[in-house]
């Protein structure tokens, strides 16, 4: 049951901007469920990865071959030039991740922490919401956007923040239009998704760790799936419910764990 809650929770809340660690956290501080473990975290990210990749399949393989493209020394097709946005974007997460996700895990999963960056971040995704521009295209993000949605994405690495939340955040307060940031933040997840398990998985071959894999099996196709229908509704409704919605969502969160938890 455990597994099941958290992978629900995790997929529903990964691609959503309301943050997955955050709800990773809290959920079992609300049921006196013991902490699930890293293991469990990169089962269900990596679910979550597999829903992006299903889900943005003709996006990541134009991505692939522009980055073919990229490597054959042209940068002038739009894939391109969206493949090699994406690597920048991708560098200062990596980097921030390397350097401090150690810290970070042992000295931010507190309730006092979500309740403060569930709640600022949510004021700030609500005033890029309705100030930004919504004038530009993914077509139209250049490598400038791109290395300062990434540096919005390191961010994402303290619980409560919102990776999702964040760089959609970040980009629409850039100009970009509602779907179009979705969609570069969502692309934009992959590839720190995709480092941050293997950076996880390497700590725990590491280290020796047993690994049941049928529960973990269990927790990424469960996270994978649920995503996918998240993915599904955020990028189809998005437009028309704007992220408001999500910001006072946030809100709320913040001000329940401050009464209950902290």
């Amino acid at each position: 049951m455990h597994i099941i809650v958290l992978a629900v929770v995790q997929g529903l809340t990964e691609f959503l901007p309301i943050s997955s660690s955050g709800h990773l956290i809290l959920v079992p501080s609300f049921f006196g469920w013991a902490d699930q473990g890293l293991i469990f975290d990169v089962a269900v990210h990596f679910g979550t990865l597999g829903a992006v990749c299903v889900y943005f399949r003709r996006d990541i393989a134009g991505l692939l071959y522009g980055a073919r493209r990229v490597l054959g020394g042209d940068v002038s097709s739009p894939r391109a030039r969206l493949a090699l946005a994406l690597l920048i974007g991708t560098l200062p997460a990596a980097v921030a991740g390397l350097l401090f996700a150690g810290w970070i895990e042992e000295n931010l999963r507190q309730p006092e922490v979500v309740v403060l960056t569930l709640s600022s971040f949510g004021i700030l995704m609500a005033l890029a919401d309705r100030l930004g521009r919504r004038t530009r295209a993914m077509a139209d993000v250049t490598l400038k956007d791109a290395l300062l949605i990434g540096m919005a994405q390191a961010l994402a690495l303290v619980p409560g923040t919102s990776r999702s939340g964040v760089t959609i955040t970040a980009a629409m307060a850039l100009g970009l239009e509602r779907h179009d940031a979705a969609r570069f933040s969502f692309l934009l997840s992959a590839p720190v998704i995709l480092l941050a398990c293997g950076y996880k998985v390497l700590s725990l071959v590491l280290a020796g760790a047993a690994v049941a894999w049928n529960e973990l099996a269990i927790g990424a196709l469960v996270s994978g799936i649920v995503a996918y229908l998240s993915i599904e509704f955020f990028m189809r409704f998005v437009n028309a419910i704007g992220l408001l919605p999500f910001a006072l969502y946030r809100l709320a969160l913040a001000a329940v764990i401050l009464v209950v938890l902290v």
